[in-house]
C-alpha cells in the first residue's frame, strides 16, 4: 500500500507570468472576454498536467486557479456581491470591479473596490466579502463544477479546493448598513444551503473528493466557534454522505480547536507541520482513533524556497504510517503552493550553490512525491535521498553564509541604541522651525508611476543595451520632472518617485550583501500584482550607501522637505524568503543595522526626513496571542535601531497598510515615528477608531484615496473623508496623502487625484484659519 502524494493548491500566473499578462491585456482593451477566459482555461489545463506527473491520482486540486482572488470568488460564487457593483452588464467586469473598482463615466460608472486585506500572515491579499443581516446566498456561478469537469474532460480527476463555510463568514465584515457588533457568522443557516448544494453538484459532476480550507482554525477563537463547526459539517455530511472530505488550516497550531474537529463527520485532517511541528503530536492520536479519518501531513514548506529535508520528512512520515497504515497517511505541503515561485528551471544566472539548495513549487511537488514513495519503499528513491542529503549538509557548512563582522556587530548592540535623543514632543517644534509645514502638511507615500518607458529602460540596462551612466541621466531626468510636478499640484513633502527601483524590497536586497535574486521567482501579491522576493542566504550587511546620491539629488532641486526613502528592517524580511538555519529576530537585527547606517548617512547628507516604511510589521504576527508578544518586542526593536540614529531635528516617517491595529496598537507608539501614514481609504474608517480610542499624539496621515484602483476620486469625496477623518484626530497631527505608493498607477489618474487632495487640504487650512 503507498503512502498518498498530494497538493493544496497550485501558483496560478504561470511560469512566465502569462495570467498576469493575460488579465492586464483585458483590462486594458487589447483581448476579450472570451480571449481572456480562453486563455486561463488553457493554463489551469497546463498545470492540472504537470501536477498528475508527480501526485497521486485524484489529489491534483482544481479551484485553486482564480482570475483575482480566491476568496473573491467565493464572494462572486455565493452571489454576495454590493449593490453598488450591480449596474455593471458584463460579469468579468462586475467580479473585476470588486476587486479593483471601475470609472466608466460615459456608461455612468464609478465603483470604489471592495476593502483589501492580508490573507493572515502572508503578503497575499485578499478581498474581504461585505455581509449583513440581509444578505441571500445564490450560486451566481458554478466555478468549482466547471472546472472539475474541465480537468475531467482532459483526464485528470481533481480535488476541488473550496473556503470552508466557517471561515468565509469569519473572514467577511460587515457593511455599511450593519451595525457594530453585528456578526457575520449568524448568517451560517442562510449559506450552508448554497453551500451543500454546490457540493452536491460537484459530487454529480463525477467529484469523489473536496478539500475545504478552513484556516482561521489557527486562530484563536471564542468557544461558541465549536457549535458552528459543528452544525455546518453534520449539514454537509447529510447532504454528501458519500464524498470524502478533508479539512485543511495552515500558517500554525490547531490547538485546542482539535478536540471538536476530530469529531466532526470528516475524512481526513490536514496538518502544517512547519509552522506548528508539535501539531504532529498533537493530532496524531485523534487521528488514530479514529478508522474512518486519514491524516494529511504538511511537511514541505510551501512558504520558503528552501529545499527540505527529506530524510526529516520521511522520518515523521514513517512515524505516522506507523500509527495509522499507508492508506492513511497523505503527503502534502504545508500550505498551498500560491506563495511559492513557480520553477526553479528558468534560474540560469543564479550562484548554482546556492541554487542547489533551493526548492519552487515544481520542484516541491517532486518532493513531495519522493516522501510518499519513501516512507514505504526507500529504496526506489535511494539516490533521490543521497543527492539530497549531499545538499542540505553542504548548506550548512558553507564558507557563503556566514561573516564574522557582521555577527559581533549583532552582539554589540547596546540599549541606548533603540532610542531616540528626546520624546517626540520636543522633537516635534525642533523639526516643525525646521521644516515650516502647513496646517494639514501633504504628502505621498514614496513611489510615482514607473512607467512602460521606465522598465524598458531598466531592462535594457540589465541586458546592457545602455550604459549605467545613460541610465543615470534618464533616472535623474524622471526625478526632476516628478520634483516639477509636486510642485506644481502642490504638495507640501516630497519625495523623489523611486523610479530607480524596480520593487521596494529587492531594489534595498540588491545592494546588501547576504541576499540572492532569481529571475523568475515571482509570486502573486494581489490581482495581477506580482512580486519577486529577494532570498536571504547569508548574514546581511551594506557595502555601500544605496540612497543617499539619489535623494541629494532630488533635494537639489527644490526648497520644499525632500523625504529620504528606505524599506525598514521587518519588511524587508516578511517579503523576503529567508534563511531557516539562525532565528528570524537575528536576521532582522542584521538588516536593521544596514539601515542604520543608511539613515545616518542620508541625515548626514541634509536630508530632512526620512520615511522608514514598514506595511509588514502587522504581517509578521503570529497568529496566535500566546506568541505575539516575543515578536511585537523584537520587530519593534529593530525599527527603533533602524531609526533611532538621528538628531531630534530629523523627521521620521513610516508607512503601514492593509493591518487590523487594535491588537498592535502599543507597538505601533512604541516604534515613536514622528509621523505615520496607513492605509484608511477601503476601512471605512475603522481603522482610525484605534488611533482615537487609544490615544495617539504622533503625525498621522489616513490614506485618502485608494491607490490599488486606476479610479480617480472626486474632491468632494475626498472632503467628506476628510472631514470624518477629523472627528476621530487631532487636526494638529493630520497629514494629507494617499493610502499607499503611486508605482502602479498611470499619471494622468495620478495628477488628477493628487490635485484633488492638495486642493482639498488647502480649503481645509483657510477653513482652520478662519
Amino acid at each position: 500500500m503507498s503512502v498518498i502524494a498530494s497538493n493544496l493548491g497550485f501558483p496560478r500566473m504561470g511560469s512566465n507570468r502569462q495570467l498576469k499578462k493575460l488579465v492586464e491585456a483585458y483590462w486594458g482593451g487589447k483581448v476579450s472576454s472570451d480571449e481572456l477566459l480562453a486563455g486561463a482555461k488553457s493554463l489551469r489545463e497546463e498545470h492540472w498536467k504537470l501536477q498528475s506527473t508527480y501526485l497521486t491520482p485524484g489529489f491534483v486540486p482544481s479551484n485553486d486557479f482564480s482570475l483575482y482572488d480566491h476568496v473573491l470568488d467565493h464572494s462572486f460564487l455565493f452571489g454576495v456581491i454590493p449593490d453598488r457593483y450591480a449596474n455593471i452588464p458584463s460579469k468579468v467586469d462586475q467580479y473585476f470591479a470588486m476587486g479593483r473598482g471601475l470609472q466608466r463615466p460615459a456608461e455612468g460608472i464609478d465603483v470604489p473596490a471592495m476593502e483589501m486585506k492580508k490573507w493572515f500572515d502572508t503578503n497575499y491579499h485578499f478581498i474581504v466579502p461585505e455581509l449583513s443581516p440581509k444578505t441571500t446566498f445564490t450560486l451566481n456561478t458554478t466555478k468549482p463544477v466547471d472546472e472539475f469537469l474541465e480537468a475531467k474532460a482532459v483526464g485528470i480527476i481533481t480535488r476541488p479546493v473550496l473556503l470552508g463555510p466557517i471561515s468565509f463568514l469569519a473572514l467577511g465584515k460587515g457593511d455599511k448598513t450593519a451595525a457594530a457588533d453585528f456578526d457575520t457568522l449568524s448568517l451560517l443557516d442562510t449559506l450552508l444551503p448554497v453551500y451543500t448544494s454546490l457540493l452536491q453538484k460537484l459530487q454529480a459532476a463525477g467529484a469523489t473528493s473536496v478539500q475545504i480550507d478552513e484556516p482561521i482554525l489557527a486562530l484563536d477563537q471564542p468557544a461558541t466557534l465549536k457549535a458552528k463547526f459543528e452544525k455546518a459539517y453534520t449539514a454537509i455530511r447529510a447532504a454528501v454522505p458519500d464524498l470524502s472530505i478533508l479539512v485543511t488550516y495552515y500558517f500554525g497550531t490547531i490547538a485546542t480547536n482539535i478536540e471538536f474537529i476530530a469529531k466532526l463527520p470528516i475524512n481526513a485532517i490536514h496538518v502544517d507541520l512547519v509552522r506548528a511541528p508539535e501539531d504532529f503530536d498533537l493530532v496524531l492520536p485523534f487521528v488514530a482513533a479514529d478508522a474512518t479519518k486519514s491524516l494529511s501531513i504538511g511537511v514541505v514548506n510551501g512558504r520558503n524556497i528552501w529545499k527540505n529535508d527529506l530524510a526529516k520528512s520521511v522520518a515523521i512520515v514513517q512515524r505516522a504510517v506507523a500509527t495509522l497504515g499507508a492508506n492513511r497517511v497523505i503527503v502534502a505541503p504545508s500550505c498551498s503552493l500560491l506563495h511559492s515561485p513557480h520553477s526553479l528551471e528558468a534560474e540560469v544566472k543564479m550562484n548554482p550553490t546556492i541554487k542547489s539548495w533551493m526548492s519552487f513549487a515544481v520542484q516541491k511537488l517532486n518532493e513531495i512525491r519522493v516522501i510518499a514513495k519513501a516512507a514505504v519503499e526507500p529504496a526506489a528513491v535511494a539516490a533521490e535521498l543521497a543527492e539530497n542529503k549531499a545538499c542540505i549538509e553542504d548548506r550548512k557548512v558553507s564558507p557563503l553564509i556566514h561573516d564574522p563582522v557582521v555577527q559581533a556587530e549583532l552582539r554589540n548592540i547596546s540599549d541606548d541604541m533603540f532610542h531616540r535623543q528626546h520624546d517626540f514632543s520636543v522633537r516635534a517644534s525642533v523639526q516643525q522651525a525646521k521644516l515650516r509645514l502647513p496646517s494639514f502638511p501633504t504628502t505621498t507615500v514614496g513611489s510615482f508611476p514607473q512607467t512602460k518607458e521606465v522598465r524598458i529602460i531598466r531592462q535594457k540596462l540589465k541586458k546592457g543595451e545602455i550604459t549605467e551612466a545613460e541610465y543615470d541621466r534618464f533616472i535623474k531626468e524622471q526625478v526632476k520632472e516628478a520634483v516639477a510636478f509636486q510642485d506644481k499640484v502642490g504638495l507640501d513633502m516630497f519625495v523623489h518617485g523611486e523610479f530607480e527601483r524596480n520593487d521596494m524590497v529587492e531594489y534595498f536586497g540588491e545592494q546588501l550583501k547576504g541576499y540572492v535574486f532569481s529571475q523568475n521567482g515571482w509570486v502573486q501579491s494581489y490581482g495581477s500584482r506580482c512580486v519577486k522576493p529577494p532570498i536571504i542566504f547569508g548574514d546581511v550587511s551594506r557595502p555601500v550607501a544605496m540612497t543617499v546620491a539619489m535623494s541629494v539629488y532630488a533635494q537639489s532641486l527644490t526648497s520644499k522637505p525632500m523625504k529620504g526613502m528606505l524599506t525598514g528592517p521587518v519588511t524587508m524580511l516578511q517579503w523576503s524568503f529567508v534563511r531557516d538555519d539562525q532565528p528570524r529576530k537575528d536576521t532582522t537585527y542584521q538588516i536593521a543595522l544596514a539601515l542604520r547606517k543608511e539613515v545616518q548617512d542620508l541625515e548626514r547628507a541634509g536630508l530632512p526626513a526620512i520615511q522608514i516604511d514598514e506595511p509588514a510589521i502587522r504581517e509578521g504576527l503570529p497568529l496566535r496571542k500566546s506568541a505575539q508578544k516575543v515578536y511585537l518586542d523584537w520587530a519593534v526593536k529593530a525599527f527603533l535601531l533602524s531609526s533611532t540614529v538621528v538628531k531630534d531635528e530629523t523627521q521620521i516617517h513610516t508607512h503601514m497598510c492593509y493591518s487590523d491595529f487594535n491588537d498592535i496598537f502599543q507597538s505601533i507608539s512604541d516604534l515613536d515615528a514622528d509621523c505615520i501614514t496607513i492605509e484608511n481609504s477601503k476601512s471605512d474608517l475603522k481603522l482610525l477608531r484605534a488611533f482615537e480610542k487609544h490615544g495617539y499624539t504622533r503625525g498621522i496621515g489616513p490614506g485618502l484615496y485608494d491607490i490599488h484602483s486606476p479610479r480617480v476620486p472626486p474632491a468632494s469625496e475626498i472632503k467628506e473623508r476628510l472631514v470624518s477623518i477629523s472627528k476621530y484626530i487631532d487636526t494638529g497631527l493630520l497629514w494629507v496623502n494617499p493610502d499607499c505608493g503611486l508605482k502602479t498607477r498611470g499619471w494622468v489618474e495620478t495628477e488628477a487625484a493628487l490635485q484633488n487632495m492638495c486642493d482639498v487640504a488647502k480649503a481645509f487650512r483657510i477653513a482652520d484659519v478662519a
